[in-house]
């Protein structure tokens, strides 16, 4: 199967298999930071992350390349009351224009090697003046709790895992507000449960 039957196999369950509720991570930071405005969520999956945005009054555009991840996000932002907009396809597929964004919202959003360092810079031309790119995703480190645990989730293989630097340097040109190597318990559906180590960075365009 290639990427886009993968993960639509992954959502077409009833469950939503990451949770419905957002990434402890990036609730923090929005409130540390005092964001708000425009936010863009690419790889949304599911929706649990976008769509609390949407509640917290943000205007929430997002896509991924699973159709059935978009069915399962627009219904969870119908049971929860708010509005987002959901695409369909890659970053190269889904048309924003010209539009600009306050915040993007990179919550285990693991490309292909080949793609990581074109999107990341991409996404710096997306943002506004003292837009902050907030990510949360695994470290390459990952791979020896995910052998023990295979329930932490994460990419099995070290191509698509992060390390600081290879953070830090996708997203050239943007401060660095945060930026660390941690283990941490996850609790989150039934794909990410467990002890697992992750790369938390947030960097914001002068």
């Amino acid at each position: 199967m290639n990427m886009i039957e993968i993960w639509n196999s992954n959502y077409r369950s009833k469950e939503y298999i990451y949770g419905k509720e957002p990434n402890v991570f990036f609730c923090k930071s929005i409130d540390k930071y005092k964001l708000s405005g425009k936010a863009l969520f690419p790889a949304d999956g599911e929706g649990r992350n976008s769509v609390y945005a949407a509640l917290r009054g943000f205007n929430v555009s997002a896509f991924d390349i699973s159709n059935e991840g978009r069915k399962k996000a627009l219904a969870l932002a119908q049971e929860s009351r708010c509005i987002i907009d959901y695409r369909v396809g890659s970053l190269n597929e889904v048309d924003y224009g010209n539009s600009k964004f306050d915040v993007i919202v990179l919550i285990f959003a693991h490309f292909t090697p080949e793609l990581l360092f074109e999107y990341h810079s991409r996404f710096v031309d997306m943002l506004n003046p003292n837009g902050y790119v907030i990510l949360e995703g695994f470290s390459k480190a990952n791979l020896e709790y995910r052998l023990k645990n295979p329930s932490i989730g994460g990419p099995p293989v070290a191509e698509m895992l992060f390390s600081p630097d290879i953070i830090a340097n996708s997203f050239e040109g943007l401060e660095v507000v945060e930026l660390e190597e941690l283990k941490v318990t996850l609790n989150e559906g039934i794909k990410h449960i467990g002890e697992g180590v992750v790369v938390r960075y947030i960097g914001r365009k002068k």
